[in-house]
């Protein structure tokens, strides 16, 4: 995809699982990329696998949870990379302990969680956009979750950010579509990812069985990869999708399709960004 050679991403999230397979992919377009995590080691990790491809990436260390953190992050990657034409939201938290119905969520985990998931995606948006619109417009792609149109049992916080990631989707969009900035959203399934690890640790197993069995339990008898859903947001940020905004994509392994399906995803149907 030629039009990626002179495009400039953010990434949120950036430096392991989904995120990471995000930033690899748009590097490997030819994008100039900033990673923006928490993790240095892993940003950093992140980084350096990009120095044989023909974008580049640069890594800003950033905790997304407060207001202060995503101004900082964003001006810190517009400085670097001379501007943005893509912003990927994808940082996203769902920690094991959390699992918990209402009246057991804590206030300070349901904060916590809203915070990183839904309110980071507000204020990285509010940000990007005077930048996009210097550059003539752009695309903002909301990494979401299927735990936005279904739920699990456990994670009020947790799918209430993320259903409301896809009506601030939809809400931008509209706002946004006259000045050529598209807003669009990926919903990931069960896709392999530090987080959904996590959760699989949770369960009776090992792992690397736990995820088999999860991924025999959706139609495509395997479970999502970070490389599966970076493909979709590189089609969304493409002159390819030009037409598209305020819409969501599934990519989930027909799990939506199959329509009940939280027993087979036990903790884990995640969005597995971070």
């Amino acid at each position: 995809m030629g039009w990626f050679a002179d495009k400039k991403a953010i990434v949120t999230g950036g430096a392991a699982g989904i995120g990471a397979g995000i930033s690899r992919a748009l590097a490997m377009e030819g994008t100039a990329v900033a990673v923006i995590d928490a993790d240095g080691a892993a940003g950093r990790e992140t980084v350096a696998a990009t120095d044989t491809m023909s974008g580049s990436a640069h890594f800003v260390e950033a905790d997304l949870g407060a207001t202060a953190a995503c101004q900082r992050a964003q001006h810190d990657a517009v400085r670097a990379l001379g501007g943005v034409d893509v912003l990927v939201n994808n940082v996203g938290v769902q920690p094991l302990e959390s699992y918990a119905n209402v009246e057991d969520t804590t206030e300070a985990m349901w904060d916590t969680i809203l915070a990183i998931n839904l309110k980071s995606y507000f204020l990285m948006a509010k940000y990007a956009i005077p930048e996009m619109r210097k550059r003539g417009g752009g695309a903002i792609i909301n990494i979401a979750s299927v735990q936005g149109l279904q739920s699990q049992n456990l994670v009020p916080a947790y799918a209430a950010s993320k259903g409301g990631v896809l009506s601030l989707t939809r809400q931008m969009a509209l706002d946004y579509a006259s000045e050529g900035i598209r807003v669009n959203a990926v919903n990931p399934g069960i896709t392999d990812s530090r987080l959904l690890r996590r959760a699989a640790s949770l369960e009776h197993g090992t792992v690397e069985q736990v995820i088999a069995r999860w991924g025999e339990m959706q139609p495509i008898r395997r479970v999502c990869t970070a490389d599966d859903i970076a493909n979709a947001v590189l089609f969304l940020a493409s002159d390819k999708g030009s037409a598209i905004t305020g819409e969501f994509i599934n990519v989930d392994g027909g799990l939506m399709a199959l329509g009940s399906w939280a027993d087979a995803a036990g903790a884990a149907a995640d969005d597995g960004s971070s």
